[in-house]
């Protein structure tokens, strides 16, 4: 059960980064993205920085990918959620979020040639179908005549960084070591970030972040989703496999909505229901088709 418990709390600390990001969106997005960074890398950095003074060569190798690594999943990732959540519901980013999986899928098949099979075709098209649906509130027949959310749209974005990061980090991230590659990817993230935050500093002014609500929220984003929920995460992963522990990921909607109706009043439709519903089974059968399909091979193999 020990992994399986690791799942659990992960996915309650990743519904607990939109719902405190949700709640704290009276300050920028950009500052809560480099603060949050701030506080991750400050976390980090006594664990991951010998293993990067032992590595440096190959980090310096690799410039062009550690780059593409922290920009898509570090900074841009994180300023689109809270740049979204600027604008639209939790519940939304939530079953929008779990929509990442039959991108990155859909992103493998151009960038690194992947093979998919019918079943994670369909999945794919359920998950993107499961999506729109939230996006449009189920009128998918009004299209023109609906009021569209910018902080849906800014999602989207959200979802295709982290998909090119989720293929970077296949490609890439087995030349790094664990700790010391996700040190120096946040750190560089908060470098990319911090101007664009005074530049939006320029425009909104300065918050006031000494307010017990922010520094409190702040720490738990540094230090909750950004550093323990990636070591219990990588540690189910070691004793489970990838396959196994991803789909406990698929609750993050339901997770998320529940809170944000106890938690934030938000109203909580149908639609957000059936729009969560498929993208969950979009993502099972994306995310296990390839594997469903091997056993079947592996199957037909035995019998002939």
């Amino acid at each position: 059960m020990y992994p399986y418990v690791l799942m659990v709390l992960v996915v309650f600390m990743y519904a607990g980064n939109i719902l405190i990001g949700k709640a704290m969106n009276d300050l920028p997005p950009l500052t809560i993205t480099f603060f949050r960074l701030l506080i991750a890398f400050l976390v980090l950095l006594p664990i991951g920085y010998r293993s990067v003074l032992t590595h440096k060569s190959a980090f310096l190798k690799n410039k062009k990918p550690v780059f593409v690594l922290s920009l898509s999943g570090i900074a841009l990732f994180n300023m689109s959620i809270y740049g979204s959540l600027q604008f639209t519901s939790s519940s939304n980013v939530a079953i929008l979020e779990s929509a990442i999986p039959a991108v990155t899928v859909i992103l493998s098949i151009y960038m690194v040639k992947e093979k998919i099979n019918k079943a994670q075709t369909l999945g794919i098209l359920l998950s993107l179908f499961g999506a729109v649906w939230v996006i449009v509130d189920g009128r998918l027949l009004q299209l023109g005549s609906l009021q569209w959310n910018v902080g849906d749209f800014i999602m989207v974005g959200a979802i295709l960084s982290w998909a090119l990061y989720s293929i970077f980090v296949k490609l890439h991230m087995f030349r790094f070591p664990p700790y010391g590659a996700v040190l120096v990817i946040t750190g560089i993230g908060m470098l990319l970030v911090m101007p664009a935050m005074f530049i939006e500093w320029l425009f909104l002014g300065v918050p006031d972040l000494m307010q017990w609500p922010y520094v409190l929220g702040l720490l738990y984003l540094g230090v909750f989703p950004s550093f323990i929920a990636l070591i219990f995460y990588n540690r189910a992963v070691e004793m489970l496999s990838a396959s196994k522990a991803s789909i406990f990921l698929n609750f993050l909607p339901v997770i998320t909505m529940a809170g944000a109706g106890l938690w934030l009043g938000e109203q909580i439709t149908h639609m957000h229901i059936i729009g969560a519903g498929i993208v969950m089974a979009g993502v099972l059968l994306t995310t296990q088709g390839g594997k469903l399909n091997k056993e079947h091979l592996a199957k037909i193999s035995s019998q002939a």
